[in-house]
């Protein structure tokens, strides 16, 4: 049983690789890696720093609202701790796909450590991944009527059909959402609102540090586009399918600025810069690999 768990592992971990290489050799075929290599050498690292503040308050935010989730079913964990375990589910996430994932590694240590039961755990920790992804949903509805969109979407549905219906379904979602919580998760419900609103500040947290990223790259228009953009390619590299979202999000990206008519090298350094970013951020959590007694030290 243990070995074809394994194997299994290995087989997710191939395909996830063989995803992002696919992903990433057809990036590269369509764009000049020349004008993405200058767009890297003029970038204003400066702020590159300020986008790496953003990311890292939106993490900050994101490790909170989790922590309230825990609080809900009655785990009483200290803000340093949750933010620790949060660091360092970022890592495993990133670096180690092909295990039990960030995610698991927080349910089995607080299990093993609190022997607090799986299974509310889960449920504690989808929820708050679900949270994350409707904050997205609404944010993109926003930001659509404030996007200049190619006529060719409204030849067979006018704009007003469209622009209702989009709204109609963010609200439709968030609503089914709260109705899970009412007769599914009760005892979340206390924290739905609360929640959802943190849920929708990691995201603008984002949003900013992408916005200054667009600054550093001497990008002066079309800031609507790429953050409408980058929320759909956030929700696509949610999806398990690549490495740490690697080579989804540069799709999105790469073909969203062609359907919105933007420079696709800037797009896909965009998506690059944002990789790194996440990428450093969430590599500091390999100290608690190493130290896992400090999870838990109050020093």
């Amino acid at each position: 049983m243990g070995n074809d768990k394994r194997w299994l592992n290995i087989i997710k971990l191939l395909l996830k690789l063989l995803i992002t290489v696919l992903s990433l050799w057809w990036v590269a075929r369509k764009i000049n890696f020349a004008e993405v290599a200058d767009a890297f050498k003029h970038t204003n690292l400066w702020y590159i720093l300020i986008a790496v503040l953003f990311f890292s308050l939106s993490k900050f935010i994101s490790a909170i609202r989790l922590n309230i989730f825990f609080n809900a079913i009655k785990l009483a964990l200290s803000g340093i701790v949750n933010l620790r375990l949060y660091w360092l589910g970022m890592f495993y996430n990133l670096f180690l796909p092909g295990g039990i994932g960030g995610d698991g590694y927080k349910i089995w240590w607080l299990n093993n450590r609190f022997n607090y039961p799986a299974k509310k755990l889960f449920w504690a920790i989808l929820l708050d991944r679900v949270s994350g992804l409707v904050a997205l949903g609404i944010l993109t509805v926003v930001l659509l009527y404030f996007v200049h969109l190619p006529p060719s979407l409204f030849q067979k549905i006018s704009e007003s059909t469209f622009y209702w219906s989009a709204t109609g379904l963010a609200f439709l979602i968030l609503s089914a959402f709260y109705l899970s919580y009412r007769y599914y998760f009760k005892e979340f419900l206390s924290c739905f609102w609360l929640t959802n609103f943190q849920g929708i500040l990691v995201q603008v947290a984002q949003l900013i540090c992408v916005a200054f990223i667009l600054k550093a790259l001497g990008i002066t228009d079309h800031y609507k586009e790429y953050l409408l953009i980058f929320l759909i390619s956030s929700v696509i590299a949610v999806l398990p399918f690549t490495i740490g979202g690697l080579g989804a999000r540069e799709l999105v990206f790469l073909f969203g600025s062609q359907y919105l008519m933007l420079d696709m090298h800037y797009a896909v350094t965009i998506s690059l810069w944002f990789y790194l970013i996440t990428a450093a951020i969430s590599f500091a959590g390999i100290y608690y690999v190493f130290n896992g007694k400090r999870l838990v030290d109050s020093r």
